[in-house]
């Protein structure tokens, strides 16, 4: 990717962690990736690399004041939307019935963020671009592919998305995927929406990242003996083989070797 991105095109994710080295080290065993813990002026926030590229964020669980979070955030990775301008989009979003959950900040020159909820509850970030774009390399290995929500309420949340970013729904055309919506930025799809009933009992609302691997299997295996588990085994599908996989922190991600249409 050479950005920037089209705005409501999923640009970004990032992982807070309690133990920042220990992801670190985590990611770049599985993926390859390279990252060490950031300059005090960034909080210490490592964007980690893969061929030198931009690929994803990791940072250490803080509140803003820089004390230590008690009770401890449960470790998540974060999906950012890219948008135009994150104060217009934030005017909208309390109105198609989203709530901010962390206001506009600014990002040295890199860019500006927030962090929004959609009307189901799912967290999602925002992201205008300044000197930073986003990720730099997606679709292939060790790089992210896919963003996906899950949400009791996929009416609910088409709407809110649609409102607040240049963002449709169409429903999957992928045989065995009834149900599967798709968000779409101009006319494309960027990532896909599914409902919670179809999954275990007890998870929130949340967006999940995918990541591109060559082998499915070894990367499961892989992640298994570094410490992480698996909530869903490798399994074959429409779109591929899959696993959903969670690090050693429970930061949970799925991990795909696409075999379907683009």
């Amino acid at each position: 990717m050479n950005g920037p991105y089209q705005a409501g095109t999923p640009c970004w994710i990032d992982l807070m962690v309690p133990d920042q080295q220990a992801a670190l080290d985590f990611y770049r065993d599985l993926f390859g990736w390279q990252g060490e813990i950031g300059p005090p002026e960034t909080g210490g926030y490592s964007v980690c690399t893969l061929k030198g590229k931009p690929v994803a964020g990791i940072m250490k669980a803080m509140n803003p004041d820089g004390t230590v979070p008690d009770p401890m955030p449960p470790t998540a990775w974060t999906t950012y939307l890219a948008t135009d301008d994150v104060d217009a989009t934030l005017k909208t979003v309390t109105d198609a019935g989203g709530a901010v959950m962390m206001p506009r900040m600014d990002v040295m020159d890199l860019g500006r963020m927030a962090v929004i909820t959609d009307p189901t509850g799912a967290a999602v970030g925002l992201w205008q671009y300044g000197t930073f774009p986003g990720a730099g390399i997606v679709n292939e290995h060790g790089a992210l592919i896919w963003n996906e929500l899950s949400t009791g309420d996929t009416d609910a949340a088409a709407a809110f998305y649609s409102a607040v970013l240049p963002m449709g729904t169409a429903k999957s055309q992928m045989p065995g995927a009834e149900g599967y919506r798709e968000f779409t930025v101009a006319g494309r799809a960027i990532g896909g929406m599914m409902d919670l009933a179809s999954m275990p009992t007890g998870l929130p609302p949340h967006w999940l990242p995918y990541f591109a691997v060559d082998d499915v299997d070894s990367i499961q295996a892989a992640a298994e003996r570094a410490g992480g588990s698996v909530k869903a085994p490798a399994f074959d599908m429409a779109a591929g083989r899959m696993a959903v996989l969670a690090d050693p922190q429970g930061g949970t991600f799925a991990v795909i070797t696409g075999a379907g249409p683009e």
